[in-house]
């Protein structure tokens, strides 16, 4: 997958004129370095839900594993959005989640990476993962449609667009 296409968000309802785009790996570091990730999912019942969850940035897409509501909203809408936790460099991912199934070389990938950024050894059980006190659960990946982001209060907003392999 290429870099997304920036441009100028609409923000407040208004087309924003700023031609001072800020460059995808300025996005793309922020998400690697996050600790912590906010995700945002709904209900059945079209009640939102949102928790903290811990994940990598791998290949253009976020992978995670949560065993909370979130993964059984799946099931009805697979509409996701990820903030991660910073209010002065923002970068918001809006998607679609799905399981990961039958990847074993992506899941051990994810493992060795997750492992390395949270000092916490997981290790892949097929479709899941799994830390020596037998915490984990199953693996998920978010694949980005748009992402917004910027600095401060709302200075350089961005917007980038993801197109799929076959887009």
């Amino acid at each position: 997958m290429s870099d997304p296409r920036p441009s100028a968000p609409i923000m407040f309802g208004i087309q924003t004129e700023n031609t001072d785009l800020l460059p995808w790996s300025w996005a793309e570091e922020r998400l690697n370095a996050a600790r912590n990730f906010w995700i945002s999912s709904t209900r059945p019942d079209g009640r939102p839900h949102s928790r903290p969850i811990w994940a990598v940035w791998l290949d253009n897409a976020l992978w995670y594993s949560t065993g909370s509501l979130a993964r059984t909203n799946l099931v009805t809408n697979d509409a996701y959005e990820v903030h991660i936790d910073d209010g002065e460099s923002v970068v918001i991912v809006e998607g679609r989640a799905r399981p990961v199934h039958h990847e074993p070389d992506a899941v051990q990938r994810m493992c060795e990476v997750y492992s390395t950024k949270y000092d916490y050894p997981m290790t892949p059980h097929g479709d899941e993962i799994r830390s020596s006190d037998g915490q984990g659960g199953p693996v998920f990946v978010l694949d980005p449609e748009v992402a917004f982001g910027w600095i401060g209060e709302i200075e350089r907003p961005t917007r980038w667009r993801f197109t799929s392999p076959t887009s």
